[in-house]
């Protein structure tokens, strides 16, 4: 009988960018669900069926290994972000990157607590990894600006329209990623908070 080949056997036949993220999903997952003490050389290398001089190799040791997670986070965030062709009407682009953000952190919740909710303790972003968080924020930023530019917000930073807008997003995300809400109350509070927060800036809002 052939003997099933492990994840990692299975990955390497792939190619290196596909073993790469087989060792990152699995790190990833073992942090869901051990917790920070999984995130070890030899509990992925054991999980994965492979060696732990490989890991060592790919990421240089536990930071290293961290810092990829946190940068994977990302690179998948700005890409579900930019999954759809932008729509032409600003406000609607605008929510379009609200419900993207949602249906981020629900699909691949165990990155972005890596990203947002310091699930590695005492893991600090380099200062690169840092500028390619920034990066994806831009998107956000450039949906701000492009709704004060049609006039549809009233005037104003777009930086601190975008903080304001993803603090709304975040924060219902975050309460519904710990169990408070669920199903059909968890999408409702989520739209009636970003909604809630996004007229705010409308040129015919408060104070307008």
């Amino acid at each position: 009988m052939t003997q099933k080949a492990s994840a990692y056997e299975a990955a390497r036949r792939r190619g290196r960018d596909e073993l790469r993220t087989t060792v990152l999903d699995t790190a990833s997952r073992l942090l869901a669900a051990e917790g920070a003490g999984a995130l070890t050389m030899r509990r992925i290398a054991t999980e994965l069926g492979s060696s732990t001089t490989v890991l060592y190799t790919m990421f240089g040791g536990k930071h290293g290994l961290a810092e990829a997670l946190y940068l994977e986070g990302f690179e998948r965030f700005r890409r579900r972000m930019e999954s759809a062709p932008p729509d032409p009407d600003p406000l609607a682009e605008m929510y379009r990157i609200s419900w993207a953000y949602r249906d981020y952190a629900l699909t691949e919740r165990n990155y972005y607590k890596v990203m947002f909710a310091e699930a590695i303790p005492g893991f600090t972003p380099s200062e690169d990894a840092l500028a390619v968080a920034n990066a994806s924020f831009e998107i956000l930023i450039d949906a701000a600006r492009a709704c004060v530019d049609a006039g549809t917000f009233a005037p104003g930073d777009p930086a601190e329209i975008a903080v304001v807008l993803w603090s709304a997003a975040h924060g219902m995300v975050s309460l519904e990623l710990a169990g408070h809400f669920d199903g059909v109350d968890a999408r409702r509070h989520y739209e009636t908070a970003v909604t809630a927060a996004t007229s705010w800036f409308l040129r015919s809002g408060p104070d307008q």
